[in-house]
């Protein structure tokens, strides 16, 4: 299927590993020009060589910094002509019990991963609505869906992000001009963040990474995990002239393991 996004600029936050990088690596496939930010300058140039080895015929900009900072933020729009296609994201809070939590770990959850991708939104999307295209994807998490006891600040930073975006959405004046805004739930996907969290609790209960490994996949219907490509390229799908249709929804890309119905 031809996704029809050739041509156009996509910026794509923490986009030097993981999730991030699938969603660069897809859009670079079907043609899109991609600025890529992540903290990590080494990482992120060598994530850039890759995506320009996929495809010789498109731009891949670096902007090595903090997204979560309006010097960061402005540095990332700024890199390309024009931003098409937004993809917010942004590592989690660290888990824990919220007792111990202070009022500056809530603020520095809700404006990592709240605000800061709102910030991005408003930066680009008057502009998508004045050229009768826009592609917002946020990745967010299934917690969403299904909160995670020991991720309260990541349950509630993200939830408030999508009860925002739920509005925004919907709004004539930005549905009406071909500009969606859609959320992206991973669970558990094989990506670096989630290899560590095995290889702590396997140190913490004296197991071996396999086997907490194989012990959490089998908690998935799919009994596996997601890979970066799949979650890439359902990502690049979201925001292909197809999905024009498709707004104010929140994807859940788990395996199956979402219990309800709904």
């Amino acid at each position: 299927m031809k996704l029809g996004i050739e041509g156009r600029w996509a910026l794509v936050c923490a986009a030097s590993k993981g999730l991030g990088k699938g969603c660069a690596k897809a859009l670079v496939m079907e043609g899109v020009n991609v600025v890529i930010t992540a903290r990590g300058a080494e990482a992120l140039e060598a994530t850039a060589t890759e995506l320009r080895t996929l495809n010789p015929n498109v731009k891949v900009v670096t902007v090595a910094g903090d997204i979560t900072t309006p010097e960061g933020r402005a540095a990332a729009v700024a890199a390309a002509p024009q931003i098409d296609i937004l993809i917010n994201n942004a590592g989690g809070p660290p888990p824990g019990d919220f007792r111990n939590w202070t009022r500056d770990d809530w603020i520095k959850a809700v404006d990592g991963n709240m605000l800061t991708p709102i910030d991005l939104i408003k930066s680009v999307i008057d502009g998508m609505t004045s050229r009768g295209f826009g592609r917002i994807v946020n990745i967010t998490s299934a917690a969403v869906k299904a909160p995670i006891d020991t991720l309260g600040l990541s349950n509630g930073a993200r939830s408030g992000l999508t009860g925002f975006v739920a509005g925004l959405a919907r709004q004539p004046q930005i549905a009406s001009r071909n500009v969606t805004v859609n959320g992206l739930l991973p669970g558990p996907f094989d990506t670096e963040r989630l290899q560590t969290m095995i290889a702590n609790w396997a140190k913490r209960d004296g197991k071996t990474y396999e086997e907490l490994a194989e012990g959490r996949a089998k908690t998935v219907p799919a009994r596996r995990f997601g890979t970066a490509d799949e979650f890439g390229a359902t990502c690049a799908f979201l925001c292909s002239e197809h999905a024009g249709y498709i707004t104010g929804q929140n994807i859940l890309m788990d395996g199956g393991s979402y219990p309800g119905t709904f």
